[in-house]
C-alpha cells in the first residue's frame, strides 16, 4: 500500500496483517480523489478538514493530507490499525496535522462544544454488510461532526443496498470492484 499522488506520492504505508483491516485498493483510492478533485459539484480536497471513519491504517485520510488537505481525524476501534496509523503519520511527518481516536465510528457521541470545528470532507468505509455506513451517517450528522455542504464518501460491498439517509443527497455513484462507492452531500439537515 503507497500514497497514490501528491506531497508523499509513493511512499509507503504500514497496514496491519490479517483480516480485521480491508484498506481501499489504490486504483479505487485513485479514482475516488480524481472524483473529488474533478467533479464540478466537489470544492476538492485542498484546505479541507477531514475525517476519516473505520480508518484501518489511514489511507484515505493520509491520501487527502498528501493532496492538500490541512487536517484528519482518523476514527479507529483496532488498537493494531491505530498503531498503522500512527506510523504513517510519523513516516510522513504529518503527526501535527492529524488526531486519531479510539473510537466506533457507527457509535460517534456529539463533537465536544468548543474543540475543532466540524468537518468539510468524510471518509466512510466500514465492514462490509453490516449497515455501519448508514449508521456512522447518521451519527455524523446528529453529532454534529459535519458542516453543512460537506462531501461524504462512503464505501459499501457492492451488494449492498444504496440507501441514502435522510440530511443527504446523492452526487455521483460507482462500482469499483467489490466496493460501491457514493459520494454523498450533507445538506445540514
Amino acid at each position: 500500500m503507497r500514497i497514490v499522488a501528491g506531497t508523499f506520492r509513493g511512499r509507503p504505508l504500514v497496514a496491519p496483517k490479517g483480516h480485521s483491516v480491508r484498506p481501499t485498493a489504490e486504483r479505487a483510492r485513485q479514482a475516488m480523489f480524481n472524483i473529488l478533485e474533478h467533479a464540478a459539484w466537489s470544492p476538492g480536497v485542498e484546505d479541507a478538514r477531514v475525517i476519516d471513519l473505520f480508518a484501518g491504517a489511514g489511507g484515505l485520510g493520509l491520501e487527502a493530507i498528501s493532496r492538500g488537505a490541512a487536517f484528519c481525524r482518523f476514527v479507529e476501534l483496532d488498537e493494531t490499525a491505530l498503531g498503522a496509523i500512527r506510523a504513517n503519520a510519523a513516516s510522513l511527518g504529518v503527526a501535527d496535522k492529524v488526531a486519531i481516536d479510539r473510537r466506533d465510528g457507527a457509535r460517534l457521541s456529539a463533537r465536544p462544544i468548543g474543540g475543532q470545528p466540524p468537518f468539510d470532507l468524510a471518509f466512510v468505509d466500514p465492514p462490509y454488510g453490516k449497515g455501519l455506513g448508514e449508521t456512522a451517517l447518521r451519527a455524523l450528522a446528529s453529532g454534529g461532526w459535519l458542516e453543512p455542504g460537506a462531501i461524504v464518501v462512503l464505501e459499501r460491498g457492492w451488494r449492498e443496498g444504496a440507501e441514502t439517509p435522510e440530511g443527504y443527497g446523492l452526487l455521483d455513484e460507482r462500482l469499483w470492484g467489490a466496493a460501491r462507492v457514493s459520494f454523498l452531500r450533507y445538506s445540514g439537515a
